[in-house]
C-alpha cells in the first residue's frame, strides 16, 4: 500500500471542505503517534505542521496503566515535549465519574498498575488491600500489566458482591510491536463476568464522548471543529461519531483495510498515518 493512501466517505471537495474546519487534533497515542516505544518516523514533523497551520492538540489514550507523568516522560524520551494539559487518560476520565457519581465514596479496590493507583492516591482515593475484610466503596477494573491472579479473584469476589463497579477502558488487547498479545482492560472485563455473570455497571474511555467533552471545554472549541483521530473504530472513530466530531481512521496500529471494510458505518477519513492528515490539512488551507 502507498505511504499516501487515503480515502474518504466524501468527494475530495467535501473532505478538504470538512478538514478547513479543523481547528482542533484529538490524537490517539500508541498505534497512532508511536507503537510500543517505538515513535513513527512522521510523528514530529505532524505535530510541527499543525503548529505550522495554528491548529491546537492533544493526546488522548484508553490506556490508564501509565500516570500522566510518566507518559510525558514517554514522550519526552522519544522527543516529543508535551504539557500535563494536554494529556488525558482513562485513569483520569475514571477519577472524574467517581467524583461525579460517587461522591461520597473514598476506597476503591483498583485492578491496576502501580502507576495507576498513584493517580488516584494523587487524587484523594484509598486503595484498599487485597482482603475480605477491606471492603471497598467502588471497584475499578483497568489494563493492569502487573495482573496477580489473587488480586483479579478479589476484585471478582467483590463484584459478585453487589459493588459499584467500574472499567476503565473497553479495549481487547493493547497495540504493540513485539511478538505477544497484550491483553487490556475489556477482555479482563469478560474473565470476570464469566466467573460472576456481572458486567460492569459503566465502562469509561472510548468510544465515551466525554473523553472529549473535556478537550472542548478546555481549547473552547466546537465538536465539529475537532478531529479525532486513532488506529480503533470500535473506540477511537466511535468516539468521534457519538461526539459529533470528525473521525480519521490510520492504518498505523490495530485495524486493517480488510477490518475497515467490514465496519458497519465507514470512518469519515481513513488514512495510511497521520502524515498523510498532515498534508490534507495544509491542502485545505492552500
Amino acid at each position: 500500500m502507498e505511504n499516501n493512501y487515503y480515502h474518504s466517505i466524501y468527494s475530495e471537495e467535501e473532505l478538504l471542505a470538512r478538514l478547513r474546519k479543523i481547528r482542533h487534533v484529538a490524537l490517539d497515542m500508541d498505534g497512532t503517534i508511536y507503537m510500543g516505544m517505538t515513535l513513527f518516523p512522521y510523528t514530529k514533523a505532524f505535530l510541527a505542521q499543525l503548529k505550522d497551520l495554528g491548529i491546537t492538540y492533544s493526546f488522548l489514550t484508553n490506556n490508564p496503566s501509565t500516570s500522566i507523568a510518566d507518559y510525558l516522560s514517554k514522550l519526552q524520551g522519544m522527543g516529543i515535549e508535551a504539557t500535563e494539559e494536554e494529556m488525558y487518560t482513562t485513569a483520569l476520565a475514571t477519577i472524574d465519574y467517581i467524583k461525579r457519581n460517587h461522591p461520597t465514596a473514598r476506597r476503591l479496590f483498583l485492578l491496576g498498575t502501580p502507576s495507576m493507583i498513584s493517580e488516584f492516591e494523587k487524587a484523594g482515593f484509598e486503595s484498599v488491600a487485597d482482603s475480605a475484610e477491606e471492603r471497598p466503596d467502588v471497584v475499578v477494573v483497568a489494563f493492569d500489566k502487573t495482573l496477580e491472579y489473587s488480586r483479579l479473584c478479589r476484585a471478582a469476589w467483590w463484584v459478585a458482591q453487589g459493588l459499584p463497579y467500574i472499567a476503565t477502558n473497553p479495549d481487547k488487547v493493547c497495540p504493540t510491536d513485539q511478538p505477544t498479545i497484550l491483553v487490556d482492560c475489556g477482555s479482563i472485563c469478560k474473565c470476570i463476568e464469566h466467573a460472576t455473570s456481572r458486567q460492569p455497571d459503566i465502562v469509561l474511555g472510548k468510544p465515551d464522548p466525554n473523553m472529549l467533552s473535556g478537550v472542548q471545554e478546555r481549547y473552547g472549541v466546537r465538536a465539529e471543529e475537532v478531529a479525532m483521530v486513532g488506529d480503533r473504530i470500535y473506540t477511537d472513530v466511535q468516539m468521534a461519531f457519538n461526539a459529533g466530531a470528525f473521525g480519521v481512521l490510520v492504518l498505523s496500529g490495530e485495524t486493517t483495510l480488510q477490518i475497515e471494510a467490514q465496519a458497519p458505518r465507514k470512518p469519515d477519513l481513513t488514512a495510511q498515518s497521520i502524515a498523510v492528515l498532515g498534508e490534507l490539512l495544509r491542502k485545505s488551507r492552500e
